[in-house]
């Protein structure tokens, strides 16, 4: 090649690695174009959280929900119209009992008082994730922005990619390998349970029907099986009772989840899954055998590989006006 060839190619391979840094997520990506939005969102959840202490597990999972399906670009917000031609992400099984959105909407819509069009709701989703957990007492992490809405959202992938609570291991740890996560980050996520209730239409098959003959799941501990269908759900017909994630505890962003884990008390059948492996198991008691301190920071470093799934950047999707619809 000529000094010349040389030369351009040279420029060519800096000119594309800028455009890449550029496109990247960043710190204080609206330092410039939104000052105060960071500050927007945390004064909006300090302000709301303590009146809705169960919300912060609802939109952390709202958060996992969307980053797990076409990546973090807030397509689980986008509602079915006759635009987009079919049910939306929002409305299928695996999110039907998904909460937050009118809480994304609030904040949403301060950003576009402030400033108009720049703030897309994919990072407000991954902000206030972060902000409500840190409002309740649980640690922090970096939240890098810059994401660009989704102009596609269909519910019918929702079936698959997002881990059930009926999950065995071998499912969550392929659903967590599609998404660039390995078995640390999904026990490390799992943590988030340590908040937070679930629905005991998620647990009836574990506690009357597990394999179809009006049984009990064996792996389930028998006395906290008993206590919960006499106290919680008392009958495999309901689907409205919420229960405990982590009894006891359920305020506070602790390790106590995992002790119950060992106890053979996980709420779910995808909860008791990660005392299955060998390896998920040693690391839940390194989790508990380390501190609090030690919790968080892994927490953090998890959450900040997830929050940049399949993120759009630079000139890809849009920054959308109403978090529910595409412009």
């Amino acid at each position: 090649m000529s000094t010349f060839g040389c030369l351009v190619f040279a420029i060519v391979a800096v000119l594309g690695l800028v455009g890449t840094v550029h496109a990247d997520l960043q710190m204080g990506f609206y330092s410039k174009s939104c000052p105060k939005a960071e500050t927007i969102v945390q004064e909006y959840v300090n302000k709301h959280i303590p009146n809705a202490p169960s919300l912060p597990a609802a939109l952390i999972r709202l958060h996992f929900h969307d980053c797990f399906l076409r990546g973090c670009d807030a397509s689980i917000l986008l509602n079915s119209t006759s635009s987009t031609g079919n049910q939306t992400e929002k409305f299928a099984l695996p999110n039907l009992t998904i909460r937050g959105f009118g809480f994304i909407d609030g904040v949403k819509s301060l950003l576009e008082k402030e400033c108009p069009g720049i703030v897309s709701c994919a990072d407000i989703v991954t902000l206030v994730a972060r902000d409500s957990i840190v409002a309740t007492g649980g640690p922090s992490w970096k939240v890098p922005t810059g994401r660009r809405d989704g102009l596609i959202s269909n519910g019918t992938e929702t079936f698959g990619p997002i881990p059930a609570p009926t999950s065995n291991f071998s499912t969550l740890q392929t659903n967590f390998a599609n998404q660039g996560l390995d078995l640390k980050d999904l026990v490390v996520l799992s943590g988030a349970h340590t908040i937070g209730f679930g629905h005991c239409s998620s647990l009836a098959k574990r506690l009357y029907n597990f394999t179809g003959v009006g049984d009990q799941d064996p792996s389930l501990d028998s006395e906290y099986a008993t206590n919960l269908k006499a106290r919680k759900c008392t009958s495999i017909s309901d689907t409205t009772t919420m229960i405990e994630m982590d009894p006891g505890s359920v305020r506070t962003f602790d390790l106590s989840y995992y002790s119950l884990l060992l106890k053979r008390r996980g709420l779910f059948e995808s909860d008791a899954a990660l005392t299955t492996s060998s390896t998920t198991k040693a690391l839940i008691t390194q989790l508990l055998q380390g501190s609090i301190e030690n919790f968080y920071a892994e927490f953090a470093k998890s959450m900040e590989k997830m929050g940049q799934i399949g993120v759009m950047t630079g000139s890809s999707g849009e920054v959308r006006k109403n978090c529910a619809f595409v412009n």
